[in-house]
C-alpha cells in the first residue's frame, strides 16, 4: 500500500501539553492522542509546529516520541516532525531518533536561512539520502520565510526515491492546482490549512495534517471523509459551522489558540513556554462562546 494511501484523510499534528512547572505532561499527552484518535482522525503527526517542538529540549522530543508510539498502540499512523534549518543536525537526528515504529517523517522548510530553491532542493534530498523513513516535504512559507515552488517540490518527487509527498500550507491555490497537476501518481499532497482543505480536496488533495482536528477531531475528520468521497453538500455544512472556530485557532497564535480551545474543553492547561503565551482575556472569552454553539 502507498503512503499516499495510508495517510490520506485526516491527520492531526499534535500540541504538546504542558504543566504549569512547564515540564511535559505526560497524562495530557495521553487524553490528548485517546480524543483525538476516538475522534475519527486517520493519523497523528508527533513533534510538528503546534508540539512547540523549537522550545524542547532533545531528551523531551526523544521520550514524547516513544511515549506517542507505546499509547497510539498502532491503531493509527505516527509521522514524527524531524526538521530545522541546520542540515547536518537534522540528518544527525534522522540517524538517532526512535523512527522505527514510525510511518513517515514530516521535515519543514529551512526557517530563516531562506535558501533559494536550489538550496532548498539540496537540503531535501540529503535527507532523505539518510532518512530511514519515507520523507514528507513540508512547505509552510508564512513561518519560514521561503516559499517551497511547486517545481521544486515536483523536481523532488521525481528525482529523490525517499520523498513520498507534501503537506503544503500555502494559500495560493494556483500552487496547489499545479501540485496536483504534475505530481507523479503516488506522491501523497495533503494540506496544511484548515480553512482551504474543502477546496482543496476538490481540487485533488489527499487530506490534511490539521491544527483544528486537535479540538473539533469529530466533526473535521467527519468532514474530510465527506469530501474525499465527493460529498460536499454535506461537508459544506460541517466546514460551515467550524469556520469562525478556525479564524479563532489562528487569530493571535498557533498553538495558543489550539491551547485555548483544548484548556475550555478540559483536555489541557492553558501553558504555552516562551516565547509564546496564552492568548488574550478577550479572546480566550470568545473562543468560549463559540464552543457553547457548537
Amino acid at each position: 500500500m502507498s503512503l499516499r494511501s495510508i495517510l490520506a484523510g485526516t491527520g492531526v499534528a499534535l500540541i504538546t501539553p504542558f504543566k504549569k512547572d512547564l515540564t511535559v505532561d505526560f497524562n495530557a499527552l495521553e487524553k490528548t492522542i485517546n480524543y483525538v484518535i476516538d475522534g475519527g482522525v486517520e493519523s497523528l503527526v508527533t513533534l510538528g509546529t503546534t508540539g512547540e517542538t523549537p522550545t524542547l529540549s532533545r531528551e523531551e522530543r526523544l521520550d514524547i516520541i516513544q511515549f506517542t508510539y507505546e499509547k497510539v498502540k498502532n491503531r493509527v499512523p505516527v509521522v514524527v516532525g524531524v526538521g530545522g534549518n541546520d542540515t547536518a543536525g537534522i540528518i544527525k537526528d534522522l540517524e538517532t531518533f526512535p523512527l522505527d515504529k514510525a510511518t513517515a517523517i514530516l521535515s519543514t522548510s529551512p526557517y530563516y536561512s531562506k535558501p533559494t530553491q536550489e538550496g532548498l532542493y539540496q537540503h531535501f534530498k540529503a535527507l532523505a539520502a539518510v532518512s530511514p523513513k519515507p520523507l514528507l516535504l513540508y512547505n509552510v512559507p508564512g513561518r519560514t520565510g521561503r516559499n517551497l515552488r511547486a517545481s521544486t517540490s515536483i523536481r523532488l518527487a521525481n528525482e529523490v526515491e525517499n520523498i513520498a509527498g507534501i503537506k503544503e500550507a500555502t494559500d495560493d491555490m494556483q500552487q496547489c492546482m499545479e501540485l496536483i497537476r504534475d505530481r507523479p501518481a503516488n506522491f501523497l499532497v495533503v494540506s496544511g490549512d484548515d480553512a482551504l482543505i474543502l477546496p482543496q480536496i476538490a481540487c485533488g488533495f489527499d487530506g490534511v495534517i490539521s491544527v483544528a482536528a486537535n479540538t473539533f477531531p469529530k466533526d473535521f475528520s467527519s468532514m474530510v471523509r465527506l469530501c474525499l468521497k465527493g460529498d460536499f453538500v454535506a461537508a459544506r455544512a460541517i466546514h460551515y459551522k467550524l469556520l469562525k472556530g478556525y479564524d479563532l485557532l489562528f487569530e493571535e497564535n498557533n498553538p495558543a489558540g489550539v491551547k485555548a480551545f483544548m484548556h475550555e474543553q478540559g483536555l489541557i492547561e492553558n501553558i504555552l513556554r516562551l516565547p509564546l503565551t496564552p492568548v488574550s482575556q478577550e479572546l480566550q472569552e470568545t473562543i468560549s462562546e463559540f464552543l457553547k454553539t457548537l
